[in-house]
This record gives structure tokens, sequence and C-alpha cells, in this order.
């Protein structure tokens, strides 16, 4: 069974604002980067997001994957066990359930462990991930995030 390494990292310029996300893909000899820009989101939702659009990329069931974040939303989430929590509530009072509902869709068909890293530090791939998510969010032709306008348009 294939073993994939994966760096996320969200970028939100305002928070809320114009936002992004990076993802760098590792399982040698092959490498793969993704990113996309939103019109308006958070920072956290583009942390969450980029976890989503990795596990969806890949191609087999039960991977084993590492996912290096510098999210300590998401990596704490998931590792403390407070998103199974929120979930057993039918995410009541969870915020962003839309993303937390396609992540554990995707995660469970995988064996998937997090790894919290420092942002802006010393971690290569990490810090390749923020420069895929900055630029995202400067980009032309920036997405709608649903979930998140959705929501805000309803106050």
């Amino acid at each position: 069974m294939p073993t994939v390494t994966i760096y996320t990292d969200g970028s939100a310029l305002g928070n809320p604002g114009r936002g992004g996300y990076g993802v760098v893909l590792l399982s040698p000899p092959y490498r793969k980067e993704l990113s996309a820009g939103y019109r308006l989101t958070t920072n956290n939702r583009m942390e969450l997001l980029a976890v989503c659009v990795a596990l969806e990329a890949l191609k087999f069931e039960g991977t084993d994957v590492t996912i290096y974040s510098d999210s300590k939303y998401v990596v704490d989430s998931v590792e403390k066990g407070w998103l199974f929590g929120w979930e057993k509530k039918g995410f009541d009072k969870a915020k962003n359930p839309d993303l937390w509902m396609r992540f554990l869709r995707v995660y469970r068909r995988h064996r998937v462990r997090f790894v919290w890293v420092k942002g802006h530090a010393t971690t290569v791939e990490n810090n390749r991930c923020d420069e895929l998510a900055v630029a995202a969010a400067h980009g032309q032709g920036l997405l709608e995030d649903v979930g998140y306008e959705a929501t805000a348009a309803r106050g």
C-alpha cells in the first residue's frame, strides 16, 4: 500500500478576506502541488480545505498518510478528538461544519495521522505551501467559498 506525505497551509488576507490554500503531496518519486484562491473566506477554512483537497487527491483507498500542518485548529480538532464529539452532536455550534463533513468522508477512507509544525519556520515544504496559498489568494478568477459566503449572508 502506498505511503504519502502531505504538507498543507491556508491563508486569508484579512480574516475574513481573500484566501487560498496550498498543498504538497509527496510519494517518491512523485510530487504534486495544488492550490486555489477564494474571494471571501477565513484562514481556518483555508487550512481545513487544504487538508480536504489533499486527501481527495489520493488515488488509492487505505493509503497511509502523514499530514504536516501548522494549523492547531485542524490538527488538534482531529488528534484530540474534538471533531468526533462535534459529529456526535450533529455539528451543533461547530464552526465550518460543511468542511468538517467533507473531511470526514475522505479521512475515513485512509489511515491518517497529523503532525503539527511551526508555521513560517524551517519546514521547507510547509513554507512552499504558504507561498502557494498566498499566491492563490492574490490571484485572478477567485472562487466562491459557498459554505462561508452562504453562512455570512445569513448573518
